[in-house]
This record gives structure tokens, sequence and C-alpha cells, in this order.
């Protein structure tokens, strides 16, 4: 079956898009998820509550924003961003941060009181100590990744409005579905959105092979 190129257009960008946001997601969510489960400090739970509240973000909503803020008239609009793959990118990495953030700092504060002690004991660093609950909780961070990889990859209303759905441009596979269908490409609209569900069951399930080759003991070797 001959795929059109429009379509393999359509699946890299969105791979692009998605990929650069939840790298930039996770180098942001991680360690600030780590602090806040590890370190107490004036404000802490205000800062929690705002976490909690911004993982369920609307997506619409992040998408007014961000397109005010890079519209011609807006405070970064001389950056020419809107309309762009980038802006696209800003408006995901909104959205799955706190997601990221607020998972990691659940399964550090599960892992806390565990392994805090025994590695302050052995006279590890605040950093050292960081790193080690972060790679014990790493189940739980990767259940935030991949519930962060479906808001973006699933994201439609914040893309389509600082993205315009371009063809050859800023066009993904969920803008992509919603035009099929209002043309009345039921069929075009299915296939790529179980595209879609095979992509994120791909990246789902590499990220649970690699917790549990990361959490199952290694086998000793009777002689």
């Amino acid at each position: 079956m001959n795929v059109p190129m429009d379509v393999w257009e359509v699946i890299w960008l969105s791979l692009q898009v998605t990929t650069a946001a939840i790298v930039i997601g996770m180098l942001i969510g991680i360690p600030f998820g780590a602090f806040l489960g590890l370190y107490s400090f004036p404000g802490k739970r205000l800062v929690v509550i705002i976490i909690y509240t911004l993982m369920g973000l609307p997506p619409v909503l992040v998408g007014v924003i961000v397109y005010l803020l890079f519209s011609r008239y807006g405070p970064l609009g001389s950056l020419g961003l809107l309309f762009t793959p980038q802006a696209m990118v800003i408006a995901q990495v909104l959205l799955v941060s706190p997601i990221i953030t607020g998972l990691t700092m659940s399964a550090v504060q599960a892992k806390e009181q565990a392994y805090w002690e025994t590695a302050k004991s052995l006279g590890a660093s605040p950093l050292q100590m960081m790193l080690t609950i972060i790679v014990e909780a790493r189940k739980g961070i990767f259940s935030g990744i991949a519930a962060a990889y479906g808001r973006a990859i699933s994201e439609v209303g914040a893309v389509m409005l600082v993205g315009g759905n371009i063809l050859h441009h800023t066009r993904v596979m969920t803008t992509a579905i919603i035009l099929e269908t209002r043309m009345g490409n039921f069929s075009s609209g299915l296939a790529l959105g179980l595209v879609l569900l095979a992509i994120s069951f791909l990246f789902n399930s590499f990220l649970l092979i690699g917790a549990l080759q990361q959490i199952q003991p290694k086998r000793r070797v009777r002689s």
C-alpha cells in the first residue's frame, strides 16, 4: 500500500513536536518534581496546589495564552513564532511539564523515607541523594512521562490555535484527523487515528519494558 507523502509529513511532524515537548518537559519536570518531593520550604503547599491545578490545564486555554504571547501585537510577537512548529512545542511543554512534575513529586515522596536516611548515612551529597531517589522512583516517573506523552501526542486544541493546521508546515495527526472528518473522509481520519494509537502503544511499551528491566532483580548464578 502506497502512503501519500503528505501523510508521512504529518506523522513525522507529530513525532518531532511531541518528542521535543516531552524532552523539554522532562528536563523541567523531573528535577523540579524531585525537589518538591524531597524538600520543604515556605509556600510549598501553595506550589503543590498550583502544580496539581496545572495538571488539568485546559489545552484551549494554553493555546490562547501562547497565541496572545506570540501574536503580532503580543509581547513576544517580534520573534515570529506564531503558526510554526516551535509555537506548537511551547504549547505542549506548558501542558506536559506540570504532569511530569506532579507525578515525579508523588513518586519521589513514596521513596523518600526509605532511601533518604540511607543515602545520607553513606555520606552522599544532596545532589547524589536526589539522583539516587530519582533512580529508585523511576517506575513512577516513567508513568508520568507516559501520561504526558499521551497528552501531548493527542493534543488538538492548543496546536490548532498556535499552529494553524497549515499543510506541509504545521499539520499534525490530530489536526489532520479533524480536517479529514469534516471533509467526510472518515476512512482517512480513522486510519490516522489508528496510527496515533499505535505510536502511543509503542512508546508506552518501550517505557514499560525499560522500567521492568531496571526493577527486576538480577538472578544469582549458583555454582
